[in-house]
């Protein structure tokens, strides 16, 4: 009897010290999510990086965000988030965010992401810069802490406060999903869908809360227009 009593106590201790504390009393429960923007922005921002602070820069980049109805020859009765922007600094940086709450406090989570766009670039063709499929890189992760420009006044430029690599290399915070080439030899919008090729890991602050961010990272010297049609998140 007294061996089967310490065999129960060790067994206990095995199981406490096995995993937290706090998530053996509260275990992680896999989150689904879909965002389709059919009527609206779903709550998600845009917004963008990597040009100068220069008298009506907004303008000259004609830097754009809204909702909006999928171009033709799409379903023009379906809603996207449009974004667009000419890159006159070779690494203009146009992105989207969300934030995710009610998610366990100050832990870590595996984020799996896809995202169906519309792209008009077509495959193989040549563009001042870089190509513009090719050459427009799509990333997307996620961050504890709100992605945000900054400016950086050394160099008078805005610059993201969070690390999103830079055009097709990987950032701590972002990793590079594909490009916006349509696969076509057509400068025809089509649906084009990307997804993580490895979970992004992130950890929640202290409300449970993440935030979530997509963008292109471009070095086409001319101007993108994209449309994000859906975005399918999986929290685990």
């Amino acid at each position: 009897m007294k061996n089967l009593f310490l065999h129960g106590i060790f067994l206990s201790l095995f199981t406490l010290t096995g995993c937290e504390r706090d998530l053996c009393m509260n275990p992680k429960e896999p989150i689904s999510l879909t965002f389709d923007f059919t009527d609206n922005t779903n709550g998600w921002v845009g917004d963008f990086a990597d040009y100068p602070n220069d008298p009506n820069v907004e303008d000259f980049y004609k830097l754009e965000f809204s909702h909006a109805k999928l171009p033709n020859p799409l379903d023009g009765s379906d809603g996207a988030l449009r974004q667009s922007g000419k890159n006159h600094s070779d690494d203009l940086f146009m992105f989207i965010k969300k934030k995710i709450t009610g998610l366990n406090p100050n832990t870590n989570y595996s984020i799996e992401l896809e995202i169906e766009f519309a792209t008009n670039a077509a495959s193989g063709a040549v563009g001042v810069g870089g190509a513009p499929g090719e050459s427009v890189f799509i990333k997307t992760g996620a961050s504890t802490t709100e992605p945000m420009k900054v400016l950086n006044p050394t160099e008078n430029h805005y610059r993201m406060n969070i690390d999103k690599g830079n055009q097709s290399i990987d950032g701590k915070n972002m990793q590079l999903i594909g490009d916006f080439a349509n696969g076509t030899e057509s400068f025809t919008y089509i649906l084009k869908s990307l997804r993580t090729k490895s979970p992004v890991e992130v950890t929640s602050n202290s409300n449970g809360e993440l935030w979530i961010i997509a963008g292109t990272d471009s070095g086409f010297e001319a101007t993108t227009t994209i449309y994000y049609n859906r975005i399918d998140l999986k929290i685990k």
